[in-house]
């Protein structure tokens, strides 16, 4: 399914998002065809083009997968790994009751930022940011309100969407293909010092 962009009411979309209140249900997997696609995004790096999100629309999407996967000194975040770009394939393939409750979802998040900080999400802060994702993270095991469902279904794709990426898997993850490997060593932070099998730092 691709959304004709500029087609949907802001009312129809949220009117779809609040019916699906009670069902925080995953997206199904990309298809090999829609794999293809995001591996060419990634490979390419060219400037988004979306399918069913406006523009406005895929830049809050943008903004709320880099602050549930945010870049560290490990690896790039979910902006950079193409997360939005996955989301937008997914849903290019699914329902379009699916893609209007991903609309109204970016909606609302719009209208509470607005209603609190009065600005659009992308424009906050970094706290104003997090005091909403604070907010509408808080119940995530029995989300009590469609706000609080967007934000279980968003950190539900992006983290599949961080981890099918080329940035989730081979640096974030280190995955180098299938080795044979004579003992498994595990990770050292466990003895209280940085890894030189997976590239993670010990806190102390």
């Amino acid at each position: 399914m691709e959304t004709q962009q500029g087609k949907i009411s802001r009312r129809a979309a949220l009117k779809a998002f609040g019916a699906g209140v009670g069902t925080v249900a995953a997206l199904p997997w990309l298809s090999d065809d829609g794999l293809l696609a995001f591996a060419r995004i990634q490979e390419a790096n060219a400037p988004p083009q979306p399918k069913v999100f406006t523009p406005a629309q895929f830049e809050t999407l943008e903004a709320i997968v880099e602050l549930i996967v945010p870049a560290d000194d490990r690896s790039p975040g979910a902006k950079q790994a193409r997360v939005a770009d996955y989301i937008d394939l997914l849903l290019s393939e699914s329902e379009p009751a699916q893609a209007l409750r991903w609309i109204g979802g970016i909606a609302a998040l719009d209208a509470e930022a607005s209603a609190r900080f009065k600005t659009p999400f992308v424009r906050l802060t970094a706290p104003q940011s997090d005091a909403i994702l604070h907010d509408i993270s808080r119940n995530e095991r029995a989300p009590k309100s469609a706000l609080e469902e967007f934000f279980v279904m968003a950190k539900q794709e992006t983290v599949r969407g961080y981890y099918t990426s080329e940035i989730g898997i081979h640096q974030e993850l280190r995955y180098k293909g299938n080795r044979f490997l004579r003992e498994f060593v595990g990770c050292e932070t466990e003895d209280g010092k940085d890894c030189p099998q997976c590239g993670q730092k010990y806190n102390a």
